[in-house]
């Protein structure tokens, strides 16, 4: 580890096979806490290249609980965090349009580290169980069409590193590769990035990770999600090409709000925020989850333009289609805690 420490030091990329040996040493006993806070420091003030995120990426998703059977086409739609934004959980409600849209998700989120409330934490107040097994994973991904993975029970290895980014509380790349350690093979997915210099950086990730199409997005304000604030920056990724692209509110015919219109709270309000919005409530937090939700969609292959998949993500909502998938995960995890109890 020190020699991958020294190089860092030297502003020096890893190769993909020093970053993967220098992962194996971060999730190991081998390494102090000091190390592993230098480690993300090192990389943070160097800048982190596509070789090093998917070094480590691989490293973490071997090491990780595995769903073996799982729907054809599955996504996952997630947000680095890290943008100071404040903003609502849009990325977890934008999961339930996209499944309501008829498009598998395996939604994999934790916590909040840098932001004030983590898809978990929302997810969690709203009655949603956190400890459920792989196999009760499964089968509601495979009944319900969208299940929620836990990123501390899905990642053991990952316990030391969590501790040491809390203490940290600033950015580090694993905001950047968070999303991408979902153990489910996925066939798309949305990312959304609070740096827009590592849109193309993530885009490459997503390609060499295996994915067939995905979109990273960095919203208007450089937010982790996108935004009807303004102009957002956007990379599809469409079998290998990439194809940037920009996207404003009138661009899809909706309305434009300032980001603090979409500030929200803590767990509870932003669990009643995202009940709200499922529940049809119109207002700068439903449309812009259908715009996020929208891009989602046409990640997934499912609409053929962004417009196209607008009009799905509306139907998702007013159909009650949405809600019910959220419906369905509560209902789930209260007969799952009966069972035990």
């Amino acid at each position: 580890m020190r020699t991958h420490l020294q190089k860092l030091a030297d502003h020096e990329s890893l190769t993909l096979a020093e970053m993967m040996d220098a992962a194996e040493y971060l999730f190991s006993d081998k390494v102090s806490d000091s190390e592993i806070a230098a480690f993300l420091m090192g990389l943070k003030t160097k800048g982190e290249t596509t070789e090093e995120m998917s070094g480590l990426v691989s490293i973490l998703r071997e090491k990780a609980h595995q769903l073996h059977n799982v729907p054809v086409g599955v996504m996952d739609n997630c947000g680095t965090g890290g943008d100071g934004s404040h903003s609502f959980n849009i990325s977890t409600t934008a999961a339930f349009v996209i499944a309501g849209a008829g498009i598998p998700v395996a939604k994999h989120g934790n916590r909040s580290v840098s932001s004030r409330t983590g898809s978990a934490d929302v997810l969690e107040n709203l009655g949603v169980s956190l400890q459920l097994s792989m196999q009760q994973t499964e089968e509601i991904l495979e009944d319900n069409g969208i299940a929620f993975l836990f990123a501390p029970s899905i990642h053991p290895s990952l316990k030391r590193v969590m501790k040491i980014r809390n203490e940290l509380k600033i950015p580090t790349m694993f905001n950047l590769i968070g999303p991408l350690t979902n153990p489910v093979t996925l066939d798309t997915q949305l990312v959304g990035i609070y740096r827009r210099d590592m849109l193309e950086k993530m885009a490459m990730a997503l390609h060499q990770l295996g994915r067939r199409r995905g979109i990273t997005v960095n919203g208007a304000g450089y937010m982790d999600e996108a935004s009807l604030a303004g102009e957002n920056h956007l990379v599809l990724v469409d079998d290998g090409e990439l194809i940037p692209f920009k996207l404003s509110p009138e661009d899809v015919d909706l309305p434009q709000y300032d980001n603090e219109e979409i500030i929200g709270g803590n767990a509870a309000d932003n669990a009643s925020i995202l009940k709200s919005v499922l529940k049809g409530e119109s207002g700068a937090y439903r449309d812009t989850v259908i715009l996020n939700a929208a891009l989602g969609i046409f990640a997934s292959g499912k609409a053929r333009n962004v417009h196209e998949a607008i009009r799905l993500a509306k139907e998702s909502i007013d159909s009650g289609a949405a809600i019910g998938k959220l419906e369905y995960l509560i209902d789930y995890s209260r007969q799952a805690e009966r069972k035990v109890i």
